[in-house]
């Protein structure tokens, strides 16, 4: 809880400071919480290695639910400001050569209709990447509520449904997703350290996946 109450007044101070402003109270914040970098900065070393960058994220693209975390300086952002991210209004189909998105699927109401909308805007060959908390390194719990975020409102593993609360990701991408093929999906857990059951964990603790958006309709590759 004192983390997402935390999270509120980052988003806050961030709408409603000067640039100087929140330079410093970022630094405050993060030696309060301990979050020294986010998801995204957190992958950024295993994805040069992997040449993730190379492979993914050329071209135009947008990161959706980025905060102060992009994945890249030169892609667009999209975050609570610029409207609801499941529905990405204003933004033409097939726009971008890439969509990525972390740690955001979780807190969609549905994330078939997000899922579809991030789908939407990616030209044909484009990419979809998705980086999502693993249930059980992450939350480490079945049910909801998340002990560590009370917003999040579903929970993911890599390939299977559990009812009521967890959604299996590959699944639900077949499910969803039309002319697509997924390149990979994998659990990373680069740095991953939990100390016991009481404490939120340090390093990856999530699921990634690239989809390929293919230019006639074929059944998902997996």
């Amino acid at each position: 809880m004192k983390i997402f109450i935390f999270g509120q007044i980052k988003k806050l101070a961030r709408t409603i400071c000067p640039s100087i402003v929140w330079v410093c109270f970022k630094k405050v914040f993060y030696r309060i919480t301990g979050r020294f970098v986010g998801e995204t900065s957190k992958a950024r070393a295993r994805r040069k290695r992997e040449k993730f960058f190379q492979k993914y994220c050329q071209g135009k693209g947008i990161d959706i639910g980025c905060g102060d975390d992009k994945l890249t300086w030169k892609c667009d952002g999209w975050d609570m400001q610029n409207g609801d991210a499941q529905y990405l209004q204003g933004v033409p189909d097939r726009f971008y050569d890439f969509v990525y998105s972390s740690h955001t699927l979780e807190h969609m109401v549905s994330p078939e209709i997000a899922l579809s909308t991030w789908w939407r805007v990616i030209k044909v060959g484009g990419y979809l990447l998705l980086y999502i908390p693993h249930r059980d390194l992450y939350e480490r719990n079945t049910t909801l509520p998340s002990r560590w975020n009370p917003d999040h409102k579903h929970y993911f593993l890599l390939d299977h449904d559990e009812t009521p609360c967890t959604l299996g990701i590959v699944p639900l991408i077949i499910r969803t997703l039309e002319d697509a093929e997924i390149i990979y999906a994998k659990v990373c857990s680069d740095g991953y350290i939990s100390d016991n059951t009481n404490n939120c964990c340090n390093g990856e603790y999530s699921i990634e996946i690239v989809i390929q958006k293919k230019d006639k309709k074929s059944k998902l590759k997996w």
